[in-house]
């Protein structure tokens, strides 16, 4: 499927694919629809992390050219990163020369006023390391403000700049990739969602990345990845259910917070943070979320598989098929989809 190769000026032009798992059928709209599909009552979880600018030009312990794009917190005041070599995002990820091969105590020098130390190398792939910064607090997050740029892809036709990644409800810096499926409900869709009867919440989740240049750990994708549900939120699902009314996810991460905390409390949303290392696949029952508004996903990605907790695998690929040839535009400023009963 073609990708969009910049963020389009007015998001309620963007294509809706309308994929109805119980009639097993989908139908062409437009993002501007989207009030019209929802009902009363509905409740649409958003996922408010905010991006960062998680990719970081830095030098290795003998000179060599890098770049480290961060991949969610570690613990212990450690950050997880992918590292790759010479270049930038216009080469395409996979096609990306490798790193230098770092061990643990080596330093990346970012910039005069942030330093990197390898704490951890991940035991199958050389590229995931465990980094301990040099500062902490302020002074980093200030430092990564001034030295990170957006994370890219070699799709896009020019340098992102650190608003094309924000959603118009970000609040906390945890994601280091745009949660994108949140992208086009603005402030004027919000209110149109609102003025139909459709309720709101919000998580916070920190989606991680969709690519690193390494198949081996790209199989592995999405890695672990934390998130927080506050108290309203879970109360705001439940009594949703209670009234028969449905918890439509806004993308994945939204899904793998609730459907990751559910899953460890009995199939309950209850309020709380943690890790979630849940994927979801054909095999998984959903026990919170009964739709969701996502981007475009090709068959054989992660997300392709999530998707299959919701529709059938065979109605997925059939629906694909019909987008790519109808000229749906596809990753994070691409096109929509709304997988929903009823």
């Amino acid at each position: 499927m073609t990708p969009a190769t910049w963020p389009r000026p007015e998001p309620r032009e963007d294509r809706l694919l309308r994929i109805d798992p119980a009639a097993g059928t989908w139908r062409d709209a437009r993002l501007g629809d989207l009030p019209a599909e929802l009902r009363a009552g509905d409740l649409l979880v958003v996922n408010d992390a905010a991006t960062l600018p998680a990719s970081l030009r830095g030098r290795g312990p003998e000179g060599q050219d890098l770049e480290l794009r961060l991949a969610g917190l570690a613990g212990h005041g450690e950050w997880w990163a992918v590292l790759f070599g010479a270049g930038d995002w216009r080469t395409r990820t996979e096609d990306r020369p490798a790193p230098p091969r770092l061990a643990r105590g080596d330093r990346i020098a970012i910039g005069p006023d942030l330093n990197a130390l390898v704490r951890r190398v991940d035991a199958s792939s050389s590229r995931l390391v465990a980094l301990a910064f040099d500062r902490a607090g302020a002074p980093l997050w200030a430092a990564l403000y001034r030295h990170g740029r957006p994370v890219q892809y070699s799709h896009l036709r020019a340098p992102l700049q650190l608003w094309h990644v924000q959603t118009g409800y970000a609040a906390r810096p945890w994601a280091v990739e745009l949660p994108s499926a949140g992208r086009a409900l603005t402030a004027d869709m919000r209110r149109a969602l609102a003025e139909r009867g459709v309720r709101f919440a919000s998580l916070t989740h920190a989606a991680g990345l969709s690519s690193t240049g390494d198949p081996a750990l790209d199989a592995r994708l999405p890695l672990p990845e934390r998130f927080e549900i506050p108290p309203r939120t879970a109360a705001a699902a439940a009594e949703a259910r209670a009234r028969g009314s449905r918890v439509v996810a806004v993308g994945t991460t939204a899904v793998r917070a609730m459907e990751g905390q559910a899953a460890r409390h009995q199939g309950r949303l209850v309020a709380g943070g943690g890790i979630t290392d849940l994927v979801l696949d054909a095999a998984y029952r959903p026990r919170v979320v009964e739709g969701l508004l996502t981007g475009l996903h090709e068959p054989g990605t992660s997300h392709f598989e999530l998707l299959q907790a919701f529709a059938p695998p065979e109605l997925l690929r059939a629906a694909h098929a019909h987008a790519e040839a109808a000229g749906y535009l596809a990753h994070e400023f691409g096109d929509s989809s709304l997988v929903l009963r009823g």
